[in-house]
């Protein structure tokens, strides 16, 4: 682990329960992980997946209040579920607290729950790294998911998302207008793929 990452951990670890320490640092190892298996370089992936619930364990009413009070806009779904807060508060703070410029690891930590069309590769990354690590209780379709995001990484986010929305649904939960946008998005990408393959 290289210094600053190292420095970020120490850090991260504590801000957070016990439990989510542990599930930062499998997405921060799985995210550089797909991150070297598709010839990119792992810092920026590591950074942004130690990063990513940097703000998870804020209270919810903290972050209600902690997102008024610095005008990140707040959703009628991220009002009703403040959880979903976690992820552009989460950015904001990697920024101010944590002193992260790149925008594109702070885009990754913004889009990590929700996911969006037309994601960076990080943010794929990311949002991948945070459904599969290995500590993830059974989920549908995991085995067909984990082995899909070394080998296509659009496809693995639609069904990472199909899964999450048909969770969702099955709950009678909130859900994102941008989750909605982006399993649109990418199912459109995995049949133009499969139209062509």
């Amino acid at each position: 682990m290289n210094r600053e990452l190292n420095d970020l951990s120490a850090e991260i670890k504590k801000e957070l329960t016990k439990k989510r320490f542990l599930h930062t640092v499998r997405v921060t190892v799985t995210a550089q992980a797909l991150a070297m298996s598709y010839g990119m370089e792992t810092e920026t992936a590591g950074i942004a997946g130690i990063l990513h619930d940097c703000a998870k364990c804020i209270p919810d009413d903290e972050k209600l209040s902690l997102c008024k009070q610095y005008g990140l806009g707040i959703s009628p779904s991220e009002a009703a579920y403040p959880d979903l807060l976690h992820s552009k508060l989460g950015a904001f703070l990697a920024a101010k607290k944590y002193g992260i410029t790149d925008e594109d690891v702070l885009a990754a930590i913004t889009y990590h729950t929700t996911g969006r069309p037309e994601m960076t590769f990080l943010e794929k990354i990311i949002f991948v790294a945070d459904y599969i690590e290995p500590g993830r209780p059974d989920l549908p379709k995991i085995t067909e998911i984990r082995e899909l995001a070394f080998h296509n990484l659009d496809k693995c986010v639609y069904l990472i998302m199909e899964n999450t929305l048909n969770y969702l649904e099955a709950e009678k939960q909130t859900i994102d207008k941008m989750t909605i946008a982006a399993r649109d998005y990418y199912r459109e990408q995995v049949e133009k793929q499969e139209s062509i393959d």
